[in-house]
């Protein structure tokens, strides 16, 4: 027996390896990506279109397609659609993001063969019934107008906007009324040029075999596609910074959202502001939190992120403070800035940051869905399996002149537009 009175050794986590997928082709031509390692009899399928915002021929028009996909087709209702999904113990859902619109399906391998099915008719048969667009419409307004009540949200909104424009696909904005103008034959039109099974890719992953491998391909492998992948040109002009100041009456709390735009995970400096971002705003031990949330006292959370999309991406510091510390809040951000610009991190706080992420990194390699979803993340973003070395590489040896020069090239007040909405 272990002695418990005893720490055990703490070790670094020296190399993490991404295990490759195996490739493979149905026979109409799309391509499938298996992760084979599950020990359980439990299969993940996922299917990745690229039909979202990007892919618009008209403003607001994928998310109603993304979400409509299950409530029935041509030939069942979508109550029939859960009730089978459910009595073969299965999980169906339809993520849908700012780029891709996914059908995921987690089913047992013996029930399999019983769900495939279903899923090939929801993507070539949909029927969009105008009755649940109706309610999706009623439901989408009643939730936007609770959401406009609360200062995180218009200010996440405003900062997006500011940074991609009202007219970018990242950056336009929905209200209460655009619902209206969102048609039946709308969605049609989408669903036809987007959801093409040329227009997706699909990985599988779990306790997988040839056996599975084979039903892909006889329910999806034979249905016809037109052999075109959408491609788009996202050529917008960047927007000047800018501070605007939305003032609202009757709270207690405003808002605060500071951000520039950036790149997509391919461009060069990513890793590195990758782990700038990490020390500055990206995990509880984060500078942000030490000084404005445990030091002053000004906020329940802070944070900041670097958020990538597939054609751009942009940095977003966020939190929400009490009105009478909204000017002090805002010094404090900008002296953080200026401090990863003009002193070198320390090597103590730069161990703990690469510890935090090397156990972010390999928890994101546990088990045969979490590995998927690394696979899926690197393929549909344009990424080598290379990428994956080079960011645990960056994050165990890059080095505290390299964050200041990041630091200096990417965190200057003059060029963050900067929200408040509040006081």
């Amino acid at each position: 027996m272990p002695n418990r009175t005893i720490q055990p050794p703490i070790k670094d986590i020296v190399s993490l390896t991404l295990p490759h997928p195996v490739l493979h082709h149905l026979d109409n031509g799309v391509v499938v990506y298996e992760s084979k390692m599950g020990t359980q009899e439990i299969l993940k399928l996922e299917i990745v279109f690229f039909a979202g915002r990007p892919f618009e021929d008209k403003k607001l028009i994928s998310r109603p397609t993304s979400r409509l996909l299950k409530e029935g087709t041509l030939h069942r209702k979508s109550a029939e659609i859960a009730e089978i999904v459910d009595f073969y113990g299965g999980t169906l859902s339809m993520p849908y993001n700012l780029d891709t619109s996914n059908i995921v399906l987690y089913s047992l391998n013996k029930y399999f063969e019983r769900l495939l099915p279903l899923i090939a008719e929801i993507i070539t048969e949909p029927a969009f019934a105008e009755e649940e667009l109706r309610i999706f419409k009623e439901n989408s307004k009643q939730s936007l107008q609770v959401d406009l009540t609360k200062n995180d949200v218009v200010a996440y909104r405003e900062i997006t906007e500011l940074i991609f424009g009202s007219d970018h696909p990242y950056g336009y904005n929905s209200f209460p009324e655009s619902y209206a103008n969102i048609h039946r034959e709308d969605i049609l039109r989408h669903f036809k040029k987007n959801y093409d099974l040329s227009n997706c890719i699909i990985f599988i992953s779990g306790k997988t075999d040839n056996a599975v491998l084979d039903l892909l391909n006889k329910y999806l492998g034979q249905i016809k596609t037109n052999n075109t992948r959408r491609i788009v040109n996202l050529d917008y002009a960047l927007n000047p910074p800018k501070v605007v100041k939305y003032e609202r009456s009757n709270t207690v709390q405003t808002a605060i959202r500071i951000g520039r735009r950036m790149f997509n995970k391919t461009h060069k400096d990513f890793k590195g502001f990758y782990m700038l971002n990490t020390i500055l705003g990206g995990y509880f031990g984060s500078r942000l939190m030490m000084n404005i949330r445990e030091e002053k006292g000004y906020t329940y959370n802070i944070y900041s992120s670097l958020d990538s999309m597939l054609y751009d991406g942009y940095f977003n510091l966020a939190t929400e403070v009490g009105n009478e510390f909204v000017e002090k809040t805002l010094a404090e951000i900008y002296i953080e800035f200026e401090r990863l610009k003009t002193e070198l991190v320390g090597d103590e706080e730069l161990e703990m940051v690469r510890n935090y992420l090397m156990g972010t990194m390999m928890g994101m390699l546990d088990g045969p869905f979490n590995i998927a979803e690394v696979v899926k993340t690197m393929t549909i973003e344009n990424l080598e399996y290379e990428d994956f070395n080079d960011l645990v590489n960056t994050i165990t040896t890059i080095s505290p002149e390299q964050l200041r020069d990041l630091a200096r090239k990417y965190l200057n007040k003059e060029e963050m537009f900067q929200v408040t909405v509040g006081v």
